[in-house]
């Protein structure tokens, strides 16, 4: 299944707990957010799909991922991409992506 959707993309630092505390960077899931982590509506995409994410134009490929959080803004077509640092965060901006549900 093949899905449009706006993307808009996060690293651990933007989750709103501190380094310190013991659930920084921890997903809705448990994993530990990093790059190949995104965060989706599990009534859109079921949580712990695999997946496929490019840029609707093909110019842009995120790559391979699971879907493995959720957030309070990531509602319908919407998907959070994680990334390792808040440089590439910010880089990515926001896009119009292809999502490709695998499983």
């Amino acid at each position: 299944k093949v899905i449009s959707a706006n993307a808009t993309a996060y690293d651990a630092s933007s989750c709103g707990k501190s380094p310190s505390h013991p659930a920084h960077g921890i997903t809705a899931t448990g994993r530990r957010a990093g790059y190949g982590i995104v965060a989706v509506d599990p009534s859109v995409i079921p949580l712990g799909s695999k997946l496929y994410i490019e840029s609707a134009d093909g110019r842009y490929v995120y790559g391979t991922a699971i879907a493995a959080d959720t957030g309070g803004a990531i509602k319908g077509n919407r998907i959070d991409l994680c990334f390792d640092t808040r440089s590439e965060a910010i880089s990515f901006g926001r896009r119009a992506m292809k999502v490709y549900i695998l499983n």
